[in-house]
């Protein structure tokens, strides 16, 4: 027993999948277990899987001596066709499938196999389908909220509340048109029922990147994937379409005595059409999201407000065609974002706008073993000249590296472009192979409604592995495979070179385990010192292992081992072992722990201006050894009640420590050199206060003519408890009541850098 959509109960099922569209790539997936829990997905491009879908179903189930049956009762107001002349026979795809738990096993009505290219391409037919009419679709969901936060905090802020009431009002409608496709809007959306994030400690120079949970984004969302392309390995990330920049936390920081800034922006409305008619699948989404202002004291009773996000909108949209049957698609997709910059404390720090085009294409051939895609894609910022001054000298682009003579600041431009080409070969078997190759200009930009760390980038990668079946003696089924993946900037230097190795397989008892291996041969780093000049990765290289047992036991378990070196004595090692207990068929408890030790032999701190450092064009960028530990433990609980009652819990107390020693800097333009402060004529002092050391006094050159500078000490730990609790109750078919509980502490103490697991352990739950 679970609750909806549950992915992790392990039980026999009834799957029954309809291609209602008959275009043999989109289907809709109703499914059943012998206690009555559904499961709908929607499946798009032949494979992909969108749990996030809820149709409004019913399904009755009974258990005999024989076994066990299922009826359903599916409206045809929860599929998506188009009209049809009378007297026209209508053929849909059908899949018929069945899990059997204890074997592993799942049975398949219409013959289908794991090395197969797709998945709702190889259903059957069902035919006989005549005169029934395109039904009507209308759904409106109206839905209240009440938020009351309990929180610690200082009397004497004017704007605390020991307890804050925040009722809300809003509301979902669905409109399905003729043609297929469906028409979603949403006005003032909560998402209080939606599981926190869990915690990290980012010391890069780029944005940790957490996915979409909110439901309104997530139903459908793989219709928006602009640009996205099947190909083998590949350097770097991002996606053109990132759902959670809308309704992002306010850009324009505030300070004063006391503020009252909002966490998050208030989305106003949104609209989403999607779906498809005929050869045609279209989707666009419109949002608008609020101009916010914080609240500002001075301490003296003098208030004033402040904005700190303008009012937004935001659009996405994409058109794709089928040919062949859906064997080839060619599609359009773009993004953009206007804001209303009106107020002059919005105008040097946000771009006014942000444009991206894409064009894309898949082909399948050779009975569709073979697939070739590819995506070209253009983008266009505009702002004032600080606004694109700072585009070209973010951690994206560093335009301002005195080493890239290809590159250059221009500080009179009021605006920016670039473009991406992606262009993948996958091949589908028990042999199979990808390949993959990319570029992206230095000008790309796609941070406003996507989501990317650094650009300026060409990147060839390709890989190849062996799947088996089939059972044997030991193995129930296996996969072997081994790739490289290259990377080049577009001044031609090399920026990453990869060459691994991957194993993973089933046991005949159903366990499971896998591993591999990498090799990364020491190569420039045009990032390492923030816009510096460019300096060199050690030669690296690790291994990795993982394993569990059935997963369908009562007290399954599962280990994660890792360990990563370095040519300079570097290394990552990470322990994540995992354990479920399931006391009853409702109950499911579950412990992640991981703990990980990391040392960094070339961790940035930060620069100083020096014009005697001419290796370095007249700037010192110091480093250090930074070892760090990392604690975390998630744990889960889930309790369903009821098929329609269920209870979930989450909860991550979290612990992290950074120790820097060894404060040296980079002798000289890509090298793997450093000059250690305290070793030769140089001198590193540290400045105590309160016992504590609090910065260092760094002379580099002793009686030499260089400045003397100040290092701020960078030790640092940070715990963090971070959970929610959800009571959910269907208590009819597309209506749902949330109980939602959530508790957020943290805690940041400066320059302390030591790691005791029991006095920060304790930490965590002692605030």
């Amino acid at each position: 027993l679970a609750r909806r959509d549950a992915t992790s109960i392990y039980s026999d099922w009834i799957h029954v999948i309809v291609d209602s569209y008959h275009d043999r790539r989109n289907a809709f997936r109703f499914a059943v277990n012998p206690l009555g829990v559904q499961k709908d997905v929607l499946h798009s491009d032949d494979r992909s899987e969108d749990l996030n879908w809820d149709a409004v179903w019913e399904v009755a189930t009974s258990i005999d001596s024989a076994g066990w049956t299922a009826e359903y009762r599916i409206p045809l107001s929860q599929l998506r066709f188009g009209s049809a002349q009378p007297g026209e026979e209508r053929i849909w795809g059908l899949q018929v499938q069945r899990d059997i738990a204890r074997t592993g096993e799942r049975d398949s009505w219409s013959p289908w196999k794991r090395a197969d290219p797709g998945f709702v391409s190889f259903a059957g037919d069902l035919t006989g389908i005549v005169d029934i009419p395109t039904p009507r679709r209308v759904e409106f969901v109206p839905y209240t909220s009440t938020k009351v936060s309990r929180a610690p905090g200082n009397p004497k802020n004017p704007f605390y509340r020991s307890t804050d009431v925040n009722p809300s009002v809003g509301g979902d409608i669905k409109f399905g048109l003729p043609s297929g496709l469906t028409l979603n809007a949403t006005v003032n959306p909560d998402f209080g029922q939606v599981e926190v994030d869990p915690a990290v400690v980012n010391l890069s120079a780029f944005e940790s990147f957490f996915p979409e949970k909110r439901p309104f984004f997530v139903e459908g969302a793989s219709i928006f994937n602009i640009g996205s392309v099947r190909s083998g390995p590949s350097y770097g990330f991002g996606q053109i379409f990132y759902s959670r920049r809308i309704g992002r936390a306010p850009q324009r920081f505030v300070s004063g005595v006391y503020v009252d800034a909002p966490d998050a922006t208030t989305i106003l409305g949104a609209t989403k059409l999607s779906g498809k008619s005929g050869p045609w699948t279209v989707g666009f989404l419109d949002a608008v999201t609020a101009k916010e202002t914080a609240r500002v004291d001075d301490g003296k009773g003098l208030r004033t407000s402040a904005p700190v996000e303008p009012m937004t909108n935001y659009f996405v949209g994409r058109v794709r065609r089928d040919y062949r049957g859906g064997k080839t698609i060619v599609g359009i997709g773009g993004t953009a974002v206007n804001r209303d910059l009106k107020d002059p404390g919005f105008k040097n720090l946000l771009r006014s706008r942000a444009e991206v085009g894409s064009l894309d294409f898949e082909h399948r051939f050779w009975n569709g073993q073979w697939q070739a895609s590819g995506a070209l894609s253009a983008s266009s910022i505009g702002g004032s000249q600080r606004v694109i001054t700072n585009s070209q000298r973010s951690s994206s682009r560093y335009f301002q590296r005195p080493d890239a003579d290809y590159l250059g600041v221009d500080s009179s431009r009021n605006g920016l472009s670039g473009n991406s080409l992606v262009l993948g070969l996958t091949k589908a078997g028990n042999f199979s192979m990808s390949a993959t190759a990319k570029q992206i200009s230095p000008g790309y930009e796609v941070n406003d409604l996507g989501f990317m760390g650094r650009v300026d980038y060409r990147n060839l990668g390709g890989s190849a592995s062996y799947s088996s079946f089939t059972p044997g003696k030991l193995f129930r089924d296996f996969n072997y495979g081994a790739g490289t993946n290259h990377a080049w900037n577009y001044g031609g230097d090399k920026i990453w070179s990869s060459y691994f190795n991957y194993f993973n397989a089933t046991l005949n008892n159903l366990w499971y385990l896998g591993g591999g291996s990498e090799y990364n041969p020491g190569n420039v780093d045009d990032r390492l010192t923030r816009g510096g000049p460019e300096g060199r990765q050690p030669t690296q290289g690790g291994v990795y292992l993982y394993g569990g047992t059935d997963s369908k036991r009562r007290l399954p378990f599962n280990l994660n081992l890792a360990y990563f070196g370095d040519s300079n004595g570097g290394y990552s090692r990470s322990v994540n072992p995992g354990v479920d207990y399931r006391p009853s068929s409702s109950i499911k408890l579950s412990f992640q722990p991981g703990i990980s030790r990391f040392h960094n032999t070339i961790q940035f701190v930060q620069s100083v201006s020096d014009p005697n450092m001419t290796a370095t064009f007249g700037r010192r960028y110091v480093f250090a050894d930074l070892y760090q530990t990392t604690l975390s433990a998630t744990t889960r609980v889930e309790w369903t009640l009821t098929r329609n009652l269920s209870f979930q819990m989450y909860a991550q107390p979290f612990a992290s420590s950074g120790d820097y020693r060894g404060f040296k800097e980079l002798a000289a333009r890509a090298v793997d050199k450093y000059n250690t402060f305290g070793e030769g004529s140089s001198t590193i002092t540290p400045v105590t206060n309160v016992g504590k050391v609090q910065s260092y006094t760094v002379d580099p050159d002793g009686a030499g003519p260089a400045p003397t500078f100040t290092l701020s000490n960078p030790d640092f730990r940070t715990q963090s408890l971070r959970g929610n609790a959800v009571v959910r109750w269907e208590y009819r078919p597309g209506s749902a009541l949330f109980f939602v509980w959530q508790q957020q502490r943290s805690a940041f103490t400066p320059f302390e850098g030591d790691f005791q697991f029991r006095r920060d352990t304790q930490d965590i739950f002692g605030r």
